[in-house]
């Protein structure tokens, strides 16, 4: 079954686009909200969840702008999964936009996932 793209925007306040973006392009930021475990050599991640590990490349990246990851077993695909930051002007609230794919089937559940991570690191930001 073909997977479908799709987004999902988040709100996260006032907070400095900087300081998500630690969360979102190093190690330690993952670790405190995506995954136990996360470990990279260049442009090669691991990301270990309860003692299973899954491997991605970072396909893209802007420095403060958005991060892009395809998993290894995704390589044939153009699917991915996306982090990229934007800043409201008029409220100066920052955006956090999750990109990534799913099958028709599974995407209302692939959303929901989404929402509980992206939960939890406004929480580890204190914005929740």
């Amino acid at each position: 079954m073909k997977k479908e793209k799709f987004s999902v925007e988040y709100d996260m306040g006032s907070i400095s686009p900087a300081v998500l973006w630690t969360y979102l392009s190093t190690s330690q930021g993952l670790e405190n909200w995506f995954a136990d475990q996360v470990n990279n050599t260049g442009k090669k991640f691991s990301f270990e969840w309860n003692k299973a590990v899954q491997y991605a490349d970072q396909v893209g990246c802007r420095t403060g702008v958005f991060i892009k990851f395809r998993w290894d077993e995704e390589k044939e695909s153009k699917s991915y999964f996306e982090f990229r930051i934007h800043q409201i002007e008029l409220t100066g609230n920052t955006i956090l936009e999750v990109t990534d794919y799913a099958e028709s089937d599974e995407k209302e559940g692939s959303i929901e996932l989404w929402n509980l991570q992206v939960d939890d690191l406004k929480h580890k930001l204190g914005i929740a």
